[in-house]
């Protein structure tokens, strides 16, 4: 049988969006087939590969997004959204090969199934950007969404503290508004993929409080006085409302969590 972890970093080293997205779906799929061996230590890459284009350049150097409902300021809207998600089949992968093997199975069924989610995620977007007449790669992306990976690479605690309960958890928040406006252009197709994106997403932030609550009973530790701590020692950010305090809460992150240190 092949060994999980070996798995997981053979998608991180697949630089092709779409073989990748193929490779963490079909990841996931193996796993539930019990094709997989539980171990993890197969050595992670420090970063993923990654394709020729889109050309990644700083947050200072991105090209500022129009606000407004043209067609083109949609198409990058899309674009930076498709960029994220690719971003994120690699955050849910290398969160199960890097540290699955510290948890039950049921966390790697939980994380597996956020890289299959994340894959199919691209895969509409791009699907969208491509019906409006462009692609994934057509334009500049962030060059910056693996920095929270790498800040986090030695804890699995502070991993499950920035990327699901910081990285993602900013979705929720800022998701309706985006969903909103593309319906407000005339795009209801773009709006109902972004409705469907904000509804896993959901789940996501679930999964990860969960696991970071779960990891805090094993070590001892109280949950939101840590995961305070991790924010302001691990993220370079910070938290600023407004906060989608209703999604969050049923995620079950609530404000004992964020109200705090929140600016």
């Amino acid at each position: 049988m092949e060994v999980l972890g070996e798995v997981a970093r053979a998608v991180l080293l697949t630089a092709d969006p779409h073989a990748k997205r193929r490779e963490a779906r079909g990841l996931a799929r193996a796993w539930r087939r019990g094709a997989l061996v539980h171990r993890c230590d197969a050595t992670m890459p420090d970063q993923p590969a990654r394709p020729d284009a889109p050309e990644l350049l700083a947050p200072s150097q991105m090209p500022r997004r129009r606000k407004g409902g043209s067609e083109r300021g949609r198409i990058a809207m899309l674009h930076a959204l498709a960029h994220i998600e690719f971003v994120a089949i690699d955050l849910a992968v290398d969160l199960v090969g890097r540290f699955g093997g510290e948890f039950p199975r049921a966390f790697v069924d939980d994380w597996l199934g956020v890289a299959a989610d994340e894959a199919m995620h691209f895969a509409l977007l791009d699907r969208r950007l491509r019906a409006l007449g462009s692609h994934y790669g057509a334009l500049p992306a962030h060059a910056g969404l693996w920095e929270a990976a790498e800040a986090t690479a030695d804890d699995a605690l502070a991993r499950l503290a920035i990327v699901p309960m910081v990285l993602e958890a900013r979705g929720l928040d800022v998701t309706p508004a985006t969903v909103e406006r593309f319906r407000a252009t005339g795009d209801e197709a773009s709006a109902r993929i972004l409705e469907r994106i904000y509804r896993d997403e959901i789940r996501h932030v679930g999964a990860g409080t969960r696991w970071f609550e779960w990891l805090c009973d094993e070590r001892g530790f109280e949950p939101a006085a840590t995961w305070q701590n991790l924010v302001k020692s691990r993220f370079r950010g910070s938290l600023k409302p407004p906060f989608n305090d209703s999604a969050r809460r049923h995620a079950g992150l609530t404000q004992e969590y964020y109200g705090v240190i929140a600016r």
